[in-house]
């Protein structure tokens, strides 16, 4: 029987004593998880609460449900999407915090970010210029959202790094573009020029398609030179703001 610490909230405790359970292989992948009765009898706590955990793990892309007489709730198949998903509030609750710094992202993501493109410029298949040349067109367009921009321009930079072979650097990647990106993009999306952004991007497929690695590089290096720029005016802004409200 696992142990459960009635001052802590009950379905958070157990979601995460089944996260560890998953992560160590003790559940293994696409293995069916216990009904809800007998996860109750084991942690001593109602099937709602249980209910409750279930949700959370799923909301991390831990489990999945299936329906029918082989139905129940299953061991997720794990995958660098899963893993972008898990590190995503975390890393945004770090960068609002301070802990993770702007500069540090704007570092990660032109040194990782470059060695994607080298590897792209001499891996890329066709297929990967199409999903590279989509993410372009959909990020092209006057009328859309915001946060539909932020999310294209993230599919641009990781359909580059799907051009890469090496499973450990498109993890990397996922993190950078899945997390980092959305997280600075929190704080100065008000003041980057769409235009821009994407003149860059044009560049950088254009140096691609011809395989020219210096020029899509440099491009790229560009591309992160302006939106560091922006990052610093989006921060000045905010402690312009901040010493306003402190000084009323």
């Amino acid at each position: 029987m696992t142990t459960i610490d009635r001052n802590q909230g009950l379905a958070r405790q157990i979601a995460d004593s089944l996260q560890d359970d998953i992560l160590q292989n003790r559940l293994s992948v696409s293995e069916r998880l216990p009904s809800e009765a007998d996860l109750a009898e084991r942690f001593k706590v109602s099937q709602p609460t249980v209910r409750e955990a279930m949700k959370i793990l799923a909301a991390k892309k831990l489990i999945r449900s299936k329906r029918g007489p082989k139905g129940g709730v299953f061991v997720n198949t794990p995958s660098l999407d899963m893993a972008a998903q898990t590190l995503h509030e975390t890393t945004n609750w770090l960068v609002s915090l301070g802990v993770i710094e702007l500069a540090d992202i704007v570092e990660t993501r032109r040194k990782l970010g470059r060695m994607a493109i080298e590897i792209a410029c001499e891996a890329a298949t066709r297929e990967d210029y199409k999903r590279i040349e989509d993410a372009l067109l959909e990020l092209d367009h006057t009328n859309i959202s915001d946060e539909d921009f932020c999310r294209l321009e993230v599919a641009f930079h990781q359909a580059v790094a799907e051009a890469s072979s090496n499973a450990v650097l498109r993890l990397m990647m996922v993190v950078v573009n899945q997390s980092l990106i959305p997280a600075a993009n929190m704080i100065s999306f008000q003041f980057r020029e769409r235009d821009k952004v994407i003149a860059y991007q044009r560049q950088i497929f254009s140096a691609l398609l011809s395989r020219k690695t210096e020029e899509a590089v440099s491009a790229f290096d560009a591309l992160i030179d302006y939106q560091s720029g922006v990052y610093d005016l989006a921060l000045q802004r905010r402690e312009e703001r901040q010493s306003a409200e402190a000084a009323r």
